[in-house]
């Protein structure tokens, strides 16, 4: 009798308590989205803002901030100032943006905050929120497509004797690696930029998207794809820009991937290739380390020829003698977006006059440092490597 009597109280106790939740949905419901609106792709679960026009590559933004005084979204180095309605709802509507991800933050009462209606990306150095203007069929290389076979992230752990600490990588192994057990692998060591993270290729680069359709096509050689992290731990976990992280790459974490899977271990077989920071990090590897990789990219993160350093003195005379370098690196890739400003073809253009062979040099138009750029330097550079 007791347990029939527990049984229907907290059966009672669970409807009331679906019925308020009820209520409460009821009274917070959103007005319906405007003509040619629809949620970004970017968005939590069942949020309907931030959404996004398509056809006119506008962000239309909302957030319920009753006591606030001034709400803004900075978006792309605008900030948009929000109205507010007699509810406290303040919402906005974003000038056309360039298509691709963008990092965005609300700004309540000047206090910069992430968009409880996006999924957090780390950019920036904190957690922020983002927005996808999407792309036509044009963007279809980093979608999901159903009809391929697929490869998998894996998220890993692996001992750093150099920093003294377990460092975090993800990892890409092509669909057939699982099938193909006897089969060795090329790998590429892909490094994110300045401000992001060891997360920031596979989820806001969609690594996995485009290398399923290069392989898939017969475009790029089945590789497996080391993404880590461009930072250093230091004894309380903080993550630094300080520490010789090249040292890190080529004595724990290389050694570790050829023990940990069917690789290739010599050069012809090695890529390294980073966005920003992280092109300056695969120079700062690479170069000194001829003897391990054939191939390397740089996208948007070319930084040679600046201060005092000329050809014939950056990165301790590695380019100084045309002849041996090209000797020993296949390709030296190297982009940008044409909104970046940051000297890439000039530099392209004096290593070629001095004598450097294997240089390509890729334009993303109408993009500037942003994912975008390194999606579109990618799907271009794989195909390149290993062939």
């Amino acid at each position: 009798m007791k347990k029939a009597i527990i049984i229907i109280a907290l059966f009672l106790i669970c409807n009331l308590a679906l019925a308020q939740f009820a209520g409460v949905m009821r009274g917070q419901k959103e007005e319906p989205l405007p003509e040619g609106f629809k949620p970004a792709s970017t968005n939590t679960f069942i949020s309907q803002y931030p959404a996004v026009n398509a056809a006119t590559r506008q962000a239309m933004f909302r957030v319920v901030a009753p006591a606030a005084q001034i709400v803004q979204v900075d978006l792309c180095g605008k900030k948009y100032n929000m109205t507010k309605d007699e509810k406290g709802v303040w919402t906005c509507v974003s000038d056309p943006q360039i298509v691709g991800f963008h990092y965005y933050a609300i700004l309540i009462d000047s206090v910069a905050v992430m968009d409880r209606g996006s999924e957090a990306y780390f950019g920036s150095n904190w957690e922020s929120a983002g927005i996808e203007i999407p792309e036509g069929p044009e963007g279809d290389y980093y979608r999901f497509n159903k009809n391929i076979p697929h490869g998998q992230i894996r998220s890993i752990d692996y001992w750093s004797e150099i920093n003294g600490k377990e460092r975090h990588i993800n990892v890409y192994v092509p669909a057939d690696y699982e099938k193909e057990t006897k089969k060795k692998y090329p790998v590429l060591y892909l490094v994110h930029g300045w401000g992001e993270d060891e997360n920031g290729w596979s989820i806001q680069g969609h690594t996995a998207n485009i290398m399923d359709g290069l392989i898939a096509a017969g475009k790029a050689v089945p590789m497996i794809i080391v993404m880590p992290s461009g930072d250093i731990k230091t004894n309380s976990d903080v993550r630094t820009a300080s520490g010789d992280i090249s040292q890190i790459y080529i004595n724990d974490l290389i050694p570790f991937i050829d023990k940990t899977f069917r690789t290739y271990t010599d050069k012809e077989h090695r890529a390294m290739a980073g966005l920003s920071r992280g092109g300056f990090q695969t120079c700062m590897t690479v170069l000194p380390n001829l003897d391990k990789f054939a191939w390397m990219g740089t996208f948007s993160g070319f930084f040679g020829f600046r201060g005092n350093n000329t050809i014939e003195t950056a990165y301790n005379g590695a380019f100084k003698d045309p002849e041996v370098f090209n000797k020993q690196i296949k390709l030296f890739y190297m982009s940008i977006g044409t909104e970046e400003r940051m000297g890439a073809k000039e530099a392209a253009d004096q290593l070629i006059n001095h004598g450097i062979k294997n240089i390509v040099y890729f334009e993303s138009q109408g993009t500037a440092h942003e994912w975008l750029t390194w999606r579109r330097s990618l799907y271009d550079f794989a195909p390149r490597i290993f062939k």
